[in-house]
């Protein structure tokens, strides 16, 4: 059996058509492996891999006797499916740290944007950026998260506030999903985020104005797979949210929807109600919301590093697990409440501040936070699925949900490509 050495293989490098990827634990997040609450780990394992889809997944002793006249590479202690980060803003101009820094002398978010800051901030920022600018800043943020060990990201426009500048933030997004080396990219139309300055406060009219007309033109220009909403106290109400999202989804789009970070005022009823994809935030919920979005099969993306930033106290997460909602795990980077690029960061906070288990938190950014994008070959290693995975210098996966601060990402794959090395 031929073997590549791991520190030979760079960014841009191609796994072999035909590659047996070997390590001391692989942990597989197979659903079909009804192991380890889950996550399903595989000691002293194997993955084959051909053209970019895993072909195999089993014990090293029995793969290598199979298939002998493969190339075999060791990827040392630890490999997992490639992390999938579902809920970002990454698409964002400007920096807001002197909001952060009002924040940490007890400034409240909310009186911030009152004063003009917040997201009409990053508004600003967006408009005078043109598409080039916006796109090369996506990118050099992408390349962070997949040194970070992140093969897919959704991403968010929703700091333009006005039809042009929506735009302009999804065809960056759009530009960047064509780069080879890039996470794969999953653009989100966030129609509702803030009132523009130009709307003169009148939130419903804006509101009816996104439904009846920018929806379709984003549709029209299959510039969004999901639709996106914040509702919420000084957001956007349910009744102002309700002919945007209704649209999205009769023009075939998704729908995600921020909910209750500051007030629960029926975003989760909604999400439910549209079946929507996924409830983001949710630091406010009733255990009545909760019911709504598990049997609705809405997933719940947690956001964890957010709520830190904020000094808010989480969600309540033992009623979402109660009621049977899914748990996604997402970083929500953007430049006000969460300016990381870290996933991994959000998934040491959603074990230490919210009380997810090592297996809730890293399914919770791999297989359950894949589906949640509308992904049924990502966030797994099993026949059939993309050759996302990453090769960590770590010995055990309950090491992943500690805050190392730096990457522990030794080699990251996407779709058979490496895409980030040590």
């Amino acid at each position: 059996m031929n073997s590549v050495d791991v520190a030979h293989l760079s960014t841009g490098t191609g796994l072999p058509s035909a590659s047996l990827l070997v390590a001391r634990r692989v942990v597989t997040c197979d659903p079909k492996r009804a192991t380890n609450e889950g996550l399903a780990t595989i000691e002293d394992g194997a993955v084959l891999v051909r053209d970019g889809v895993i072909a195999e997944v089993g014990s090293r002793a029995e793969l290598e006797a199979r298939h002998a006249d493969v190339v075999r590479i060791d990827l040392g202690e630890l490999v997992t499916p490639g992390l999938v980060d579902a809920h970002t803003h990454a698409a964002y101009m400007g920096s807001r740290h002197d909001e952060y820094a009002l924040r940490m002398s007890g400034a409240g978010y909310e009186a911030i944007a009152k004063a003009g800051g917040g997201i009409v901030s990053s508004m600003r920022a967006v408009r005078a950026a043109s598409r080039e600018e916006i796109a090369e800043t996506l990118a050099a943020r992408l390349a962070r998260m997949a040194s970070l060990g992140v093969t897919t990201v959704e991403v968010k426009s929703g700091y333009g506030l006005d039809l042009e500048s929506e735009q302009k933030q999804l065809r960056a997004i759009a530009e960047v999903s064509t780069r080879s080396l890039s996470p794969r990219l999953v653009p989100t139309y966030l129609a509702l985020h803030a009132l523009p300055p130009e709307a003169a406060g009148d939130r419903a009219g804006f509101a009816a104005r996104v439904a009846s007309r920018e929806v379709d033109i984003v549709a029209s220009e299959h510039l969004a797979k999901f639709v996106d909403a914040y509702i919420d106290r000084n957001a956007f109400s349910v009744d102002e949210a309700r002919a945007t999202l209704e649209r999205a989804k009769t023009l075939g789009l998704g729908v995600r929807v921020h909910v209750g970070q500051f007030a629960d005022v029926g975003g989760a009823e909604l999400a439910a109600e549209l079946g929507a994809a996924s409830a983001d935030h949710l630091e406010h919920v009733s255990s009545s919301g909760a019911e709504h979005l598990a049997r609705a099969g809405v997933r719940a993306v947690l956001l964890p590093v957010a709520s830190f930033t904020l000094g808010q106290s989480p969600p309540p997460v033992s009623v979402l697990r109660a009621a049977g909602v899914s748990l996604v795990v997402a970083s929500d980077a953007n430049p006000g409440t969460a300016p990381t690029d870290s996933l991994p960061l959000a998934i040491a906070f959603a074990v230490r501040t919210y009380g997810l288990t090592v297996a809730e938190a890293i399914l919770g950014a791999t297989r359950e936070a894949a589906l949640s994008l509308g992904f049924h070959d990502v966030g797994f290693l099993a026949p059939g699925a993309r050759a996302d995975l990453v090769s960590w210098s770590l010995s055990h996966e309950a090491a992943l949900v500690q805050p190392h601060g730096v990457s522990r990402a030794r080699l990251v794959v996407r779709d058979g490509v490496v895409i980030a090395t040590a």
